[in-house]
Parts: C-alpha cells; sequence; structure tokens
C-alpha cells in the first residue's frame, strides 16, 4: 500500500513537528500546489477563473478566519460579513487618501482594521457566551452594515452606495485579468492558510482550544480568558477583513455593503459546519460544497430537463436537493467532511489490517 508511513523514522524535534509529518502527505500538498500554480492557470478559462475558482478561494479564506474564532476558540459569530465589510472599505479608502500605499499593505491594513473593529465586539465575550454571544455579533453585523451605508464619508459620498474598486497595481504591474487576480488571490490565501495551520498548533492555539474545551479550567491553570478571547477575535477578524479586501477587488470590482449582507455570514458558517468545524482543511472542502455543489446540481437538472424545465423551477429544485444533501452530510458525519477524509486516511493507514 501507498499510503503507509513504516520505516519513516524521525531523528529531531523539528521532523516530529512537522506539519505534514508523513512524506506521502508532503508529496501530495506539493503536487496539488503545482496544479493549482501552474495548471490551473493554464487550462481553466475567464469564467472559471473569475467567477468561480477566485470567490472558491476567497470565502475559503473568511471561512478560516470563522473558524479560528468558532472552530478553535469556542466563540459563536454572526459577524463575519460585517468585519469582510470593515476589510473592504477599509482597503477602498487606504487606496483613494493613501496613494503611497502598495496595494499589498493596503489590504493587511485592512485586515489590521478589521481586526481592531473585531476585537471591539468581542469585548462582550468574557461575560456571555454560546448563542448570547452569537446575538451580540449579529447585531455587529447589523450596525456595520448601517454605517457603510448611511455615513457618506466611507463611500467617497457616492450617490448610489456602489463605487467601483481603484485599478490593482502592483510593483508597477497592473492586475486586471481573470488569471492575475487568480493567482494573486492563491498567493494571499496560501500564505495566510500557512500561518493559520501554524498558529492552531503554537501557544495561542492551545490556548483558544483550552478556553473552547473549558474556559473555568483554563483560568485555573493561568490562561488569561480576556485575552485569549480578545485575540482569537481580533486574528479572526483580520482573515475575514483581508478576504473582503479580495472579494472587492480580485471578485466583484466593486464597493457595496450590499455584498457583505446577512446571508453572507450564514453562507460561511454552513462552509465550516459542512468542511468541518475546528479544522483548516475543512475551511476549503465546506467553500468547495458551497460553491460548487450548485453549480454541479444546476448542470444535472439541465442535462435531465433537456432544457424544458423552467428558471424557477430549476432554483427552487436546486434548493431543495442542495437543503437535503446538507441535512444528510450533518447526519452522517456532524464533523464535517474534514472528518470523513481523516477517516479515510486512518483506514489506508491500517490497511488491509482494520484494528
Amino acid at each position: 500500500m501507498l499510503y503507509r508511513e513504516s520505516g519513516q523514522f524521525k531523528t529531531s524535534y523539528r521532523a516530529d513537528q512537522a506539519i505534514f509529518p508523513i512524506r506521502q502527505d508532503r508529496i501530495a500538498i506539493m503536487a496539488l500546489l503545482a496544479v493549482v500554480f501552474i495548471l490551473v492557470p493554464i487550462v481553466a478559462d475567464e469564467y472559471w477563473l473569475g467567477s468561480i475558482l477566485t470567490p472558491l478561494l476567497v470565502l475559503s479564506l473568511a471561512a478560516i478566519g470563522l473558524n479560528i474564532l468558532t472552530g478553535y476558540a469556542g466563540q459563536l459569530s454572526l459577524g463575519t460579513a460585517g468585519f469582510m465589510a470593515v476589510g473592504a472599505f477599509a482597503a477602498y479608502n487606504l487606496n483613494l487618501r493613501v496613494p503611497e500605499l502598495p496595494l499589498i499593505v493596503d489590504f493587511l491594513l485592512a485586515g489590521v482594521f478589521a481586526a481592531l473593529v473585531g476585537m471591539v465586539f468581542g469585548l462582550p465575550s468574557l461575560r456571555i457566551k454560546g448563542f448570547y454571544l452569537a446575538v451580540a455579533t449579529l447585531a455587529a453585523q447589523f450596525f456595520i452594515e448601517w454605517v457603510f451605508t448611511h455615513v457618506g464619508w466611507f463611500t467617497n459620498y457616492s450617490s448610489s452606495g456602489v463605487i467601483s474598486a481603484p485599478p490593482m497595481v502592483i510593483m508597477g504591474v497592473t492586475v486586471d485579468s481573470a488569471v492575475e487576480k487568480y493567482l494573486l488571490t492563491l498567493v494571499m490565501v496560501a500564505v495566510l492558510a500557512l500561518a493559520a495551520k501554524n498558529m492552531v498548533r503554537s501557544r495561542i492555539g492551545r490556548s483558544w482550544m483550552a478556553v473552547r474545551d473549558k474556559d473555568v479550567s483554563a483560568e485555573v491553570i493561568g490562561i488569561p480568558l480576556l485575552a485569549t478571547k480578545l485575540s482569537a477575535f481580533g486574528i479572526s477578524s483580520f482573515y475575514c477583513g483581508v478576504a473582503g479586501a479580495l472579494w472587492t477587488y480580485c471578485y466583484l470590482g466593486t464597493v457595496e455593503p450590499a455584498a457583505f449582507d446577512l446571508s453572507r455570514s450564514f453562507q460561511v458558517l454552513f462552509m465550516i459546519i459542512i468542511g468541518g468545524v475546528g479544522s483548516i482543511l475543512g475551511s476549503f472542502l465546506g467553500a468547495g460544497f458551497i460553491v460548487l455543489l450548485p453549480i454541479l446540481l444546476n448542470n444535472i437538472a439541465a442535462m435531465i430537463g433537456h432544457g424544458t424545465l423552467q428558471a424557477d423551477t430549476m432554483a427552487n429544485l436546486e434548493h431543495i436537493i442542495f437543503g437535503g444533501l446538507i441535512i444528510f452530510f450533518l447526519i452522517v458525519e456532524p464533523h464535517g467532511l474534514a472528518r470523513l477524509w481523516q477517516i479515510a486516511k486512518e483506514k489506508l493507514r491500517l490497511w488491509p489490517f482494520p484494528y
């Protein structure tokens, strides 16, 4: 069997603490990166790159941010889209009012602004938790959306409230094609996903999980609750803020509050539930499920109906099947698709001996 770790000895702490300790996993990751960085931009057309893969990557980044907060730190949040909006409008205003800053710095500073806002709305987490905290973050969602709709300074006093994103120029190179936007998004997502993977294995990640499992016990062993929870809110919002900036610049091309409404928050929440709560891989799997499955169902319905089905009928059929599949997956494996992938790997490592 190819997927087996027998004979792979670790002779140092560094090798023992590697992110991917099994050689086959490292080879698979390298092959996957080669495919998404080299093969996909060559074979995929403009529609797939600009309308499917780029938003999938951005939503994966937002799902990683929410997974840090909800999956690893145990703090429920329904304000993900609000923090994405902070990042989007911060990047736009930085680009507009401080044009000397490089665009990548604008994106990172947008994440910092979103982190500050997230930490402010994370202050109630010391006194409330669970559904009460979810309602508090829901208030953040409505408040942020209202501010960007009614305060004209953020939209540069645009009469319509919808403004075009400025052209992207990085180191003198204009980024305007679907391939260039896809590669820019991919680089940002890959770097931040690797950082998140390392972060959750570090001291701060273990503090988050200790607070998630039992906050009273975590406080007894010396973990500061307020600092730990606020760090989770801040880092989570940073990821969401960068995702919001990428959503505006690389996917929509416009800056508008309606793109970050409550349904966007629920969409990201469904991604981590289906993909796997407390899993970086699950963030990508959940985003892929939410983005790609409706397209697949739509194509199947078109093939079965031979173009005779009405558009509204197909939309309703898609929603019914999509909802049914979500319920089915949650019943079969409530820990998400990432857990199914982990079980498959464990069985392959033991095959053909089940015990």
